[in-house]
């Protein structure tokens, strides 16, 4: 019944931003997503069963299969603190939504008494990481939602007064007429 009410719970909200994220979010970066989650979901189911379906051991199965989705999980839960560099850089929370952060950790905090009442380390040891990274996002919010945003200047955006290109058949005969007065 714990496993079910936690996964209840954790599939509801996550459901939740992906609509929020895919009706709200750029084509370009949603077409990028669905080619991401497609390729480990898929990658990552084939090398889960082929590393633990061959396996005569049962006990050695689950225990590497343990570790394998141990390992995913602290990928996915090291993964914000690429936004976390980016808060600190720009001393903004743009980027990072506190609803969402909340309920990472609260749904960390079902899972690692899920694994502590099972004396499971695979599923308590990522949570207790992902508690931490997600008071850390909180605590981030906190310290930088009144700040004034700061512009970070892209390098590959700026341009060169050297190098400007004028296409003066897009600007029409009026444009050509004043040019070749000069």
């Amino acid at each position: 019944m714990l496993l079910i009410t936690i996964n209840t719970f954790c599939v509801f909200i996550q459901t939740f931003y992906l609509f929020a994220y895919f009706y709200y979010g750029p084509k370009k970066e949603k077409v990028e997503t669905v080619k991401l989650t497609l390729l480990f979901n898929v990658f990552g189911f084939v090398v889960i069963f082929f590393s633990t379906f061959f396996l005569p051991n049962s006990l050695t199965r689950l225990q590497i299969l343990g570790y394998i989705c141990m390992a995913f999980s602290l990928c996915v839960f090291v993964a914000p603190l690429g936004i976390v560099r980016k808060v600190i850089k720009t001393k903004s929370v743009e980027y990072t939504p506190f609803t969402f952060s909340v309920f990472l950790t609260l749904g960390a905090v079902m899972w690692f008494f899920y694994g502590l009442l099972l004396k499971d380390m695979n599923i308590t040891v990522p949570n207790v990481l992902r508690f931490i990274f997600g008071i850390l996002q909180m605590i981030l919010y906190d310290i930088y939602k009144n700040h004034p945003k700061k512009i970070v200047e892209d390098p590959k955006l700026q341009l060169s007064a050297q190098h400007i290109v004028v296409d003066i058949v897009k600007f029409g005969s009026t444009v050509c007429l004043e040019v070749t007065r000069l």
